[in-house]
């Protein structure tokens, strides 16, 4: 059941606000406003803002005020918030709901923040809180966590059996963390008996709250009430997840409803015949009033109706209302009701007169309403003023501007219903301020449209001579009272005026007398005299009276005066005898005088013979004359203006006719022109009345040959005179006539040229072709007979025939004679005429088209370009895109047209063809020259607002406006203006690019009304409104209150609204031609600081007579000239003061520094010398450094491939590789059961646990649990990081078996991970860490699935690279204490200082066994190697060790011993030996007291001591020469860095090319990963290239390739070093570098280590490029192979992985959080429907039923 409405348009009016409603109340907000309600008792309002809750009196003055936010809040945490949600963080709080409670002077506030709990405040201290709580549950949760779902709310009650319960009802939309209760009941006070508390819902009812029905609806709730016993909710909503179309509802049910059974909805349905507006946004409720009420017929002034707003899909508005009465019929019955029809408005604030015809009377400009309005409009007590609320301002305003109106015209005007004109008052004002009202026609309602108007006047008019009184009548005159006084006034003349007693609305008036009457305007018989009735002094009406004047009639046509004057509309008389016009005088009884309107009757010459006059003859005219009684032997003479200020004689024959020998005229201007003479009196010289009209020709004009003279009329008489070779009067030509005209006489050709087919139209021009259509008997073009088109012929001048076909040649006729040749005319009487112009056959060729792209609105200018184009006319020639036409804009050696708009429905459409088609019959065609591609899209612009004079630089952002050849800005009045289609302003573009456009913004050159202003931009044939642009009225400035400029050069320039539409950047300001530097701009405040020094005037501006300057402002392109301003003179000082108090302390001055340079300079010299002499031995230091360590460079760059080995390169076993990849094992950890495999459960429990693991493990391969789990998991903050890895990796055990499985999972937390960081607005941080348990359950399966890989491919590079730089490292010295080597690639730890060194040859070392087997030992012979274990020479048997009695001291420091110490030399022999205990130094010893001198000290070094501490003694002795000389320069080392990157390159690139190479094989898991991400990444729109790249990096070269290259014991069985492990970082960093998009600045402060690959990093970075493009580029994998390989993995290995001791792990995490799991899956449909509850209950009592390990 839908209920219609209808509505009829309406047409809007903008009515401004004078300045003086400046006084209107305002209340600013700090933060955005929500809501707003008012206490009728009191007329207090509440404002409830995001973190503020106000209370105003009605006058808007604050009273109170409460932050009600911000506070640590989460949404996915259960209030009451504690320090255990790690969620929490500063949440503002918009207010979502305000009630009045008045019975308990309450305030009802709910706010976003804690799932939307309430409280209740005081309605007379709002900061005041009388009741809240958050630790009630979620039956208190009232509103929405969720800034965009709107709350609306009712007061009601609740009947118990012996208690009336106060309660609010609530009506809002689902948000992700709400209720589920759309509409909900909610208690205001505690009932201790039901143990409800505040807040508390008290009504369940699932009809309008079940779960399906949330996420089916989304439900948009925008005004609740009630109304005689009925609770109403009016909202919107969807119909399917599919659809999101809304639709308006209204729900109603009764108040005492304990259950909602009476719920019931009505479907409303707000439309017009083209329109549908489908979604509610605002309501009100209120009476009819007599008016709508009369309107309907059915329904009472009291009766309420239900107004509301309605938008469309594309943002329009509507207005429909409908009265309670239907609308309750229609909710009880399914029927139809009588239609109405409503009407629509613009979104705007409005005013509307609800009147038989609705109509808005009213705009409320911005500036009054403080920007964009929201819903909460609110009257106050009195219904006098309204409370407008915009998002930061609350402003009163009165509902009616009356007093504003000073006349009665513009007071109706307005149609506002609360004005009236007050006539005894003179004043616009409501009825109640008019005094006597209540009388009839003394108020005049606005929407009336009617004034006190005078009907008539008797007399009408009179004349200006005469004096009497006139009769006015004003039908809508007020009654007047005996001592109102009555007068009339006449201009400046006053009189008293009576009303006629019989008739109240006739009032009678005197005249004013003839002095009093103005005198009567030159070119008019009369004078209009303004007319005023005053009652009282106050005017009531007023009109003009016309005096008129008989005398001057005779101005409107001095040739007829006697005509002119009793023809006027006055009456007027012509008297003869004074040749005069008077006013009509019934008393003279002359016969002579000619009354008013007898025309007949007055002295008049007419009927002139002939009426055609040649011009160049002189022709004689023979005319009449009448009623010439007094002129009797008269004499008269004619003339008229084209005789030269000549008049001739008239000859009077018989009777009344007359004549003159006429006159030579001389006219070429045109053919025929009309000519008036006049006649006169030769005595008196008076004109005598005539009518005397002739037309003159001139033959020659217009007829330049033969034929067109024939052509002329026969009455014209022309002829085509030989001689002169002249159309001429016949009787001027001396020549008798011509039988026939000469030959035709052919000039032009057009076209020249034409299509081998033929079938165009040509055009021949000339002379004497034919006098008709008819006599043209023969056309031929290059021999091919020419069809005449007759329709298309000129006399003489033009003949237009359609040619046919080229003519085909005999053989023996040469090509070139048929395709060119003249054309040839052949006309009446045998006269031919060839033309001495060729006609060419010839076949056009169009070749390109450019350009071949454009938008499919079409409008892009094409130019064609071939071969012999120019054939035919423009005419016969069309073009076609495809089968869209293109208008031809030039037609030449090129062609260009515009396209047409493309209907086609594939855009980017195929490549088309464009067809040139010429005359009938030929078609060329370019194929595959054009392509329609999508319209341009505007995304945004900046700025958006505009002084009225332009000049602003607006840039429009988008793409593919490099389709776009002609971009325009123009502005137009909206569509409510008669001139909606009037271009106010336009203005072409300044820059463009693909993706941006420059304007300046257009000058508008009718600002009056600049809300209705629309600003368009138009895109080659597309236009589109930019919404949001405003233009705004100019800046008015102020005169400078100071025009001197002084020291202090800062100028303030005051004005009003300077900062509305520019910013302080774009104000410039010149004094002359010199700029200002702009320091702040504001509203009403310009600050600005001048030029220091005076600036040159502009040329324009210079005055020898003054030093003026003109400060102009410059807004954008508008320039503003502000005042003038003059830079203040200073008085000049004397030259004689000036040179002596400058010169002399000049010289003290220089005499000074000459004494102090020269002793200077020779303390100089000699601290000169002592640094030349350190700077030489320092540089002699330096240099000898720099040689060694460049032969070093040179020696070590050689290839040291040769030195590795090419033995087995020992991968680890699968079990081994996981272990370490999954669970990082350490000492720590070393006895975690997962390393170990060993869980402790007592024998006789074993088969149980077995079996409840078993169970368990069939729990986690039901997607809906293990879903359920993680989320459960994740949402503890005790859950950290560390576990969440922990928790993934015994998870990738467990499904170890079910990789397939485990990859569904994997897939369904990506993408719920994906949609988190996209709707968060930060996509490109997915995959950076692995802080949740999907992003280390990805990394775990990338390495499950490329360990084969990793064995098979990039294995054998990277542990070469590997062995490399141990290799290298382990060559040169390496500092056992400090950890840093000669030869390494981090230079952090680089060793700066040399050591002398060199290498044992070829050792015997012999392996001697102690008590333990010795499986493998590894140990450098290098001399300076720190030894490790005990090592005995096989001579003297000295036991070898890092400390003894014999180690050498340095002061304090104790250095370790060597080979070197021990004196052990090549060829030597050592045993090395291995025992089962490590023992220290000590206890090898025999001596106590070697024992005591060991402990004595501490410090020890092995290389190089640490460069912070010198030896004391040492420092002592040595001068600071000495140590600068000893210090090592540490940069000079970093050449090794080099040496050792030079050597390790071709690894490093080795390794790189195996890793980012796709021509060898690709893991599949990798093309399934990242088909995978590119898929998301299409399915969201803010997923760009750079982001997709981010996250593919991530996924694998972050995650895994960066883990294993720094990590490589986790595939290998080796052990790396710290210093070996340092310079892997090194490359891993590198490695990282080139993966991502960033571009990293490099300078000389940069890290050596970045510098060290920065010349290889581009090289990188493509390799990354090409590899990720070569992935996409692959055959997909699909999830059959992808599942079958995974299942080959499974098969492989799972039973080499510690299954069971991952689920007895698992369980561990279920076990501690079991409850919260249990209560996510009870809410889970799903999991309720496989019983997962209860399997896992079973699975723990079965787990937990004895007291074991578990």
């Amino acid at each position: 059941m839908a209920l219609m409405w209808h509505f009829a348009v309406v047409t809007m009016v903008t009515v401004y606000f004078s300045s003086c409603q400046c006084d209107n109340r305002v209340f600013p907000s700090e933060t955005l406003i929500n809501n707003v309600v008012a206490n009728p008792a009191t007329g207090r309002l509440y404002v409830g803002a995001v973190n503020r809750l106000y209370q105003l009196s009605s006058d808007l003055e604050l009273e109170s005020r409460t932050e009600t936010g911000p506070q640590r809040d989460s949404k996915s945490c259960t209030p009451p918030i504690t320090e255990s949600c790690t969620e929490a963080k500063e949440t503002n709080n918009y207010n979502k709901l305000l009630l009045i409670h008045p019975d308990k002077n309450q305030l009802v506030v709910c706010g976003s923040i804690f799932r939307g709990i309430c409280s209740l405040r005081n309605l007379s201290r709002v900061e005041q809180r009388i009741y809240y709580s958050d630790s009630n549950g979620e039956k208190s949760y009232v509103a929405s966590a969720e800034e965009v779902v709107s709350v609306v709310g009712v007061m009601s009650y609740f009947k118990t059996e012996n208690k009336r319960l106060p309660v609010f009802l609530v009506g809002k939309g689902y948000g992700g963390h709400d209720s589920t209760k759309l509409i909900s009941t909610r208690l205001l006070e505690s009932v201790p008996e039901n143990e409800w508390v505040e807040f508390d819902s008290i009504i369940e009812a699932s009809s309008v709250q079940a779960n399906s029905f949330i996420q089916r609806y989304q439900h948009d709730f925008r005004f609740a009430f009630n109304d005689s016993g009925f609770v109403y909710f009016l909202f919107s909503r969807t119909i399917s997840l599919q659809d999101n179309k809304n639709y308006t509802f209204i729900s109603r049910m009764c108040e005492d409803d304990h259950h909602y059974y009476s719920y019931t909805e009505l479907q409303l349905n707000c439309s017009s015949e083209t329109k549908n507006y489908n979604k509610v946004q605002a309501a009100f409720v209120g009476p009819a009033g007599k008016v709508l009420a009369q309107r309907y017929g059915t329904i009472s002034a009291s009766d309420k109706v239900l107004f509301a707003t309605f938008t469309s899909d594309d943002d329009s508005s509507a207005l429909c209302m409908t009265p309670f009465p239907v609308l309750d019929e229609s909710l009880w019955i399914s029927g139809g009701w009588k239609q109405d029809k409503f009407w629509v408005f613009s979104l705007q604030l409005l005013k509307v007169h609800l009147s038989a015809h609705p109509e808005m009377y009213e705009r409320m400009s911005s500036e009054v309403t403080g920007g964009k309005v929201n819903k909460n409009l609110l009257l106050d007590s009195s219904l006098q003023h309204l409370y407008i609320t915009s998002e930061r301002k609350i402003t009163k305003v009165p509902v009616q501007s009356c007093h504003l109106k000073k006349d009665c015209h513009s007071c109706v005007s307005m149609k506002d219903p609360y004005c009236g004109w007050c006539v005894l008052d003179g004043k616009c004002s409501t009825k109640n301020d008019c005094s006597r009202s209540d009388e009839d026609n003394t108020w005049l309602w606005s929407p009336n449209q009617q004034c006190v108007r005078i009907k008539a006047f008797d007399p009408p008019n009179l004349s200006s001579k005469k004096q009497e009184q006139v009769r006015i009548t004003i039908p809508s005159l007020p009654r007047l009272q005996e001592l109102d006084q009555l007068e009339c006034v006449f201009g400046s003349f006053q009189t008293g005026a009576v009303v006629d007693s019989a008739n109240q609305s006739l009032v009678a008036c005197s005249l004013p007398n003839r002095e009093s009457i103005p005198p009567t305007p030159e070119q008019q018989d009369f004078v209009s005299v303004p007319v005023k009735i005053l009652v009282n002094n106050i005017e009531v009406t007023s009109g003009e009276y016309h005096f008129y004047n008989c005398a001057a009639t005779i101005w409107k046509n001095p040739n007829t005066p006697c005509i002119s004057c009793v023809t006027s509309q006055w009456k007027c008389q012509w008297i003869p005898q004074d040749h005069s016009c008077t006013d009509e005088d019934e008393k003279m009884n002359d016969n002579r005088i000619v009354k008013p309107q007898q025309r007949e009757n007055c002295p008049q010459f007419g009927f002139p013979e002939p009426l055609l006059i040649p011009v160049g003859h002189e022709m004689p005219i023979s005319f009449q004359g009448r009623n010439l009684e007094n002129y009797e032997g008269g004499s008269f003479s004619i003339g008229t203006e084209l005789m030269k200020n000549t008049e001739q004689e008239v000859t009077r024959e018989e009777g009344s006719k007359f004549k003159f020998h006429g006159y030579q005229f001389a006219y070429d201007k045109q053919q025929e022109v009309n000519i008036s003479f006049h006649i006169k009196d030769r005595v008196t010289e008076r004109k005598i009345d005539s009518t005397l009209t002739v037309t003159l020709y001139n033959c020659s004009v217009g007829r330049g040959d033969c034929s067109l003279c024939k052509h002329a009329a026969a009455e014209y008489g022309c002829v085509w005179c030989k001689d002169t070779k002249t159309c001429v009067y016949k009787d001027i030509c001396n020549l008798p006539e011509l039988g026939h005209c000469p030959n035709p006489e052919i000039t032009d050709i057009i076209p020249r040229f034409g299509p081998i087919n033929g079938q165009i139209s040509v055009t021949i021009k000339g002379s004497n072709m034919g006098i008709k259509k008819e006599d043209v008997r023969r056309i031929t073009v290059a021999g091919v007979n020419c069809v005449h088109m007759e329709e298309r012929y000129s006399v003489s001048t033009s003949v237009v025939c359609e040619i046919g076909p080229k003519r085909i040649p005999p053989h023996d006729i040469p090509l070139e004679q048929t395709e060119s040749g003249p054309v040839e005319i052949e006309v009446e009487g045998d006269r031919r005429g060839t033309s001495k112009i060729n006609f060419t056959y010839r076949d056009p060729k169009p070749k390109t088209v450019h350009p071949s792209k454009g938008p499919a609105a079409g409008g892009t200018e094409i130019t064609i370009k071939g071969d012999a184009l120019e054939t035919a006319t423009k005419d016969d020639v069309t073009v076609s895109v495809g089968d869209v036409a293109c208008e031809i804009l030039s037609f030449g050696e090129t062609i260009s047209c515009k396209t047409g708009r493309y209907n086609g429905q594939k855009v980017p459409s195929d490549l088309l063809t464009v067809k040139v088609k010429y005359g009938k019959n030929t078609t060329k065609e370019i194929y595959s020259a054009f392509q329609y591609l999508e319209n341009p899209k505007i995304s945004d612009f900046h700025p958006k607002a505009s002084f009225c004079s332009g000049g602003r630089r607006i840039v429009v952002m988008g793409s593919r406006f490099d389709l776009i050849q002609l971009a325009t800005l123009k502005v137009q009045p909206s569509s409510d203006d008669s001139s909606v289609n009037t271009s106010l302003g336009l203005s072409k573009h300044l820059s463009k690019n693909d993706t941006v456009l420059e304007f300046y913004s257009p000058k508008v050159n009718v600002c009056d009304d600049v809300q209705s202003l629309r600003t368009f931009i138009q895109l080659d044939n597309m236009e589109e409104e930019l919404k949001g642009f405003n233009y705004h009225q100019d800046p008015t400035f102020d005169k400078l209150a100071k025009n001197t400029i002084t020291e202090n050069i800062v100028i303030i320039v005051t004005g009003r609204g300077f900062s509305k539409a520019i910013t302080v950047d774009e104000v410039q300001a010149t004094v002359g031609d010199a700029f200002c530097n702009i320091n702040i701009l504001q509203d009403d405040k310009l600050i600005l600081e001048a030029p220091s020094t005076k600036p040159s005037a502009r040329p324009r501006e210079q005055d020898p007579a003054n030093d003026k300057l003109y400060l102009r402002v410059m807004f954008g392109q508008a320039v503003w000239t502000v005042d003038s301003v003059q830079y203040a003179s200073k008085d000049d000082i004397p030259l004689a003061i000036i040179i002596p108090a400058v010169i002399l302390p000049m010289v003290l001055f220089i005499a000074l520094s000459i004494y102090c340079y020269r002793r200077k300079s020779r303390q100089a010299e000699r601290e000169y010398e002592k640094v030349k002499h350190q700077l030489e031995s320092l540089e002699e230091s330096v240099r000898d450094r720099c040689k060694k360590e460049f032969t070093d460079l040179m020696i070590e760059m050689e290839d040291h491939t040769s030195d590795l080995s090419e033995g087995r390169i020992p991968f680890l076993d699968y079990k081994t590789y996981t272990d370490r990849n999954f669970f990082l094992p350490s000492k720590e950890n070393a006895n975690d059961p997962m390393i170990t495999g060993k869980i402790q459960i007592p024998e006789a429990r074993r088969a149980t646990v077995t079996q409840a693991l078993n169970q368990f493990s069939n729990l986690l391969n039901s997607k809906t649990f293990l879903i359920n789990f993680i989320h459960t998991l994740e949402s503890r903050p005790d859950f950290n990081a560390r576990s969440r890895g922990n928790f993934a990796s015994l998870l990738t055990v467990a499904l170890h078996g079910k990789l397939e499985y485990y990859t569904d999972i994997m897939r369904t937390l990506l993408l719920e991970l994906m949609d988190e960081h996209v709707q968060n607005k930060n996509p490109k941080l997915m995959l950076r860490r692995s802080e949740t348990v999907v992003e280390r359950m990805l990394c775990n399966w990338m390495s499950i699935c490329l360990y084969q890989f990793l064995r098979d491919t990039a294995g054998e590079p990277l542990y070469k690279l590997f062995k490399a730089l141990k290799h290298q490292v382990e060559k040169g010295p390496v500092d056992a204490r400090l950890k840093k080597a000669k030869y390494t690639l981090n230079d952090t730890g680089l060793l700066g200082d040399d050591v002398e060194y060199s290498v044992l040859v070829k050792p015997n070392v012999l392996l001697r066994e102690i008590n333990s087997q010795v499986n493998s030992v590894s140990c450098s012979l290098d001399r300076h190697q720190r030894r490790r274990c005990e090592w005995r020479p096989g001579s003297t048997g000295q036991i070898l060790s890092d400390l003894d009695l014999t180690s050498q001291k340095e002061g304090r420091w104790k250095r370790l011993n060597t080979l070197a110490h021990y004196n052990v030399r090549d060829n030597a022999t050592l045993v090395l030996s291995r025992v089962l205990h490590t023992q220290s130094f000590h206890q090898h010893q025999d001596s106590h007291d070697e024992k005591n001198a060991l402990l004595e000290d501490d410090n020890t070094f092995h290389l190089v001591r640490p460069t912070d501490e010198i030896d004391e003694v040492k420092s002592k002795r040595g001068s600071m020469k000495d140590k600068a000389m000893t210090k090592a320069i540490t940069e000079i080392y970093l050449t090794r860095l080099l040496s050792v990157k030079g050597t390790l390159q071709q690894f490093v690139d080795d390794f790189f090319r195996s890793v980012l190479c796709t021509s060898s094989a690709v893991p599949p898991a990798v093309k399934y990963f990242f088909d995978f991400l590119d898929e998301q990444a299409e399915r969201h729109d803010n997923v760009d290239e750079e982001t997709l790249h981010i996250w593919k990096t991530n996924s694998l070269p972050m995650r895994f390739w960066v883990n294993i290259l720094r990590n490589p014991h986790f595939i290998f069985d080796v052990h790396a070093t710290e210093v070996v492990d340092a310079s892997l970082h090194v490359i891993g960093q590198t490695f990282m570098d080139a993966c991502t998009k960033t571009e990293h600045k490099l300078s000389r402060e940069s890290p050596s280590n970045k510098l060290l690959y920065a010349k290889e990093i581009s090289t990188y970075k493509k390799m990354v490029d090409d590899y990720y493009r070569g992935i996409r580029q692959m055959v997909p994998v699909s999830d059959q192979d992808m599942n079958t390989h995974l299942a080959e993995v499974s098969r492989q290995h799972t039973d080499k992985l510690n299954t069971q001791v991952a689920l007895h792990q698992l369980y561990q995490y279920a076990s501690k959080y079991f409850d919260l799991i249990i209560q996510s899956l009870d809410e889970d449909p799903a999991a309720q429907n496989r019983q997962l509850t209860l399997r896992l209950q079973q699975v723990a009592a079965a787990l937990e039923n004895k007291v074991t390990d578990l």
